[in-house]
């Protein structure tokens, strides 16, 4: 099912890539929440890959919703970071899990203008390409580098947000905002960040990186420390070393 994920996330990482320097069709479908034809014909393709590849098998896409039945289903979000793509800013991805008797299995997710597929499966590790990924092992706040988004629909969890941002942004090395929960997830697997917090997310923001984190030794939970629900809307991701300083932060703010 890995391979599958790769193959799929790569065909919408070929549109994304092919269609980014082309005039842009954008939508709102929220007070500022995007949608562009690239989402849409992205999507098109990895669902088409999917079904020549896993006939039958159960989708969920952001955009088109659910498609098919049964316990299994693959997890589509084809492009993570719309608004960085709808504005020409070059940090965006396609990602694509596959989760089965409500445990993500394996994922992909590909940044297109880089060229990085980052993909794992439970047992096999993750891995960027073909080098293997480990989670950071910074121990203090004050030497790690933290990322965290705000939700576009729940307007009303900001002032959290906000509090836990400031108090990271007191605390930590450096606080991140770059626009895609996918990417950043994936980037906390690959060590580039000590650690992730949001609210707010879908389970198609953060499937592929629950394994990608996991697989690269580190924890994902929700604030209070209690197993990741991919439609729970939280999500706290960091290396062990340092998973129980951010969840303290969040506790008290």
């Amino acid at each position: 099912m890995k391979e599958i994920c790769i193959a799929a996330a790569q065909a919408g990482a070929d549109v994304l890539r092919d269609l980014y320097h082309r005039p842009r069709d954008i939508h709102l479908k929220g007070r500022i929440d995007l949608v562009t034809d690239a989402d849409q014909a992205a999507e098109e393709t990895v669902l088409q890959k999917l079904h020549e590849l896993a006939p039958g098998v159960k989708i969920i896409a952001e955009e088109s919703g659910e498609h098919g039945k049964g316990d299994a289903r693959f997890i589509v979000d084809p492009l993570d970071g719309t608004t960085n793509y709808a504005h020409g800013i070059p940090l965006f991805c396609c990602t694509v899990a596959f989760e089965e008797k409500n445990r993500v299995l394996a994922g992909c997710t590909i940044d297109p203008l880089r060229n990085e597929v980052f993909h794992a499966a439970r047992g096999e590790g993750a891995w960027l390409g073909s080098k293997r990924l480990q989670v950071s092992h910074a121990r203090e706040l004050e030497s790690a580098v933290v990322c965290t988004g705000f939700p576009y629909g729940d307007r009303n969890k900001l002032p959290h947000m906000l509090a836990a941002f400031a108090r990271f942004t007191e605390l930590a090395q450096g606080t991140r905002r770059l626009g895609s929960a996918a990417l950043d997830l994936a980037y906390t697997a690959a060590g580039r960040l000590d650690g992730f917090w949001e609210m707010g997310l879908s389970p198609w923001d953060v499937a592929t990186g629950q394994v990608l984190v996991e697989e690269a030794g580190g924890l994902v939970t929700r604030f209070d420390g209690s197993p990741l629900i991919l439609d729970g809307r939280e999500i706290a991701a960091a290396g062990p070393s340092l998973h129980a300083a951010i969840l303290e932060v969040l506790r008290v703010t």
